[in-house]
């Protein structure tokens, strides 16, 4: 395809940028348009996505920085999530490039993690401390961790489709832009998956006794989770459309989500102690709940609604509001 490009009588005079730009947007153009067909094209990738799913779910219940060895001073909870978003944005896109660029900043966010503690404590940092973060990073972020970005990424793509994108990258990704720090971090997701689904007590630092009952835990956890909410869902979902359409009655744009969540957004009990409620605060405590609920359910409807087009300005609006809320948390920096 570049060779006959660079032939062709338009492209004669045109710089090595220009070339470069354009093969960029063809790639991206045809995967779009063909990802229906390539992407989990196949039942095996199907499979290998449930089976890696249903594994990281388990390994989410129970598993702590410290069973991969992972010293306290990289324990670092505020980039790690950060890097864990960066990772969920996986789903959020369709073209190779853009999935690739999320495996990057996520690594780049562990990375700056490993710099920055090796220039304040004089250590040197590499692939021994880098992978176990990765590691974690990957196993934790999930649909599970509840928050509004996260949201958005569950209704363009289940974010645990970790075989499949990596396939997909491997695929359909120019060749020639998987080298140098693409290609390591790349290939340091492959090994992370790869562990992941090899993973066993061997692999921890952690009891085998210990680690067969976390696992036999969080497989009976998940089952009487899932039974719930197929119960609580058959029996609210008549009335959650009800409640969605005369809520909203036309189909939401993204300034019509914000405005749900601007909508009671003032919790006064979040940073409450146990100790200091009383039983007057009750009233209030079951009201707040009441709308968090209702403003769950209508954004969920609502982002659903919602077209390709209209969700990037609000997935962008939402990265600026999550880097404000680490960056208020955390006013002397998050790395």
């Amino acid at each position: 395809m570049e060779a006959a490009m660079r032939d062709h009588p338009l492209w004669t005079t045109a710089s090595e940028e220009d070339i470069d730009c354009a093969l960029e947007g063809l790639e991206k153009y045809v995967m779009i348009k063909l990802f229906s067909r390539t992407f989990s094209a196949t039942p095996e990738d199907a499979k290998i996505d449930n089976e890696i799913s249903e594994k990281i779910s388990l390994l989410q219940t129970f598993l702590k920085p410290e069973h991969l060895d992972i010293p306290p001073i990289l324990q670092n909870e505020a980039s790690l999530l950060l890097a864990e978003k960066e990772l969920l944005k996986i789903n959020a896109f369709k073209a190779p490039h853009e999935k690739l660029l999320s495996i990057l900043n996520c690594c780049r966010v562990i990375n700056n993690v490993l710099l920055n503690v090796a220039m304040s404590e004089h250590v040197p940092a590499g692939a021994d401390d880098f992978l176990p973060v990765l590691i974690y990073v990957t196993i934790k972020a999930s649909p599970l961790v509840i928050d509004l970005f996260l949201l958005v990424c569950h209704f363009q793509a289940n974010p645990s489709k970790l075989h499949s994108n990596l396939k997909f990258i491997k695929l359909f990704r120019r060749q020639e832009k998987l080298i140098s720090e693409a290609e390591y971090y790349f290939t340091n997701l492959v090994s992370a998956t790869s562990f992941i689904v090899d993973l066993n007590a061997k692999s921890l630092s952690m009891d085998e006794n210990k680690f067969e009952e976390s696992m036999q835990a969080a497989k009976l956890m998940n089952k009487v989770t899932n039974e719930s909410s197929s119960t609580c869902q058959m029996s609210q979902q008549q009335n959650n459309e009800c409640s969605f359409s005369e809520k909203m009655p036309h189909k939401p744009n993204a300034t019509g989500v914000f405005e749900v969540l601007e909508h009671g957004s003032n919790y006064p009990y979040m940073e409450a102690k146990s100790k200091g409620l009383t039983v007057g605060d009750v009233e209030m405590l079951l009201s707040d709940y009441k709308d968090l609920v209702n403003k769950y359910t209508i954004l969920c409807k609502a982002i659903s609604c919602l077209s390709t087009s209209e969700r990037e300005p609000l997935l962008r609006q939402i990265e600026k509001q999550s880097a404000a809320t680490l960056i208020s948390h955390h006013p002397g920096g998050i790395f």
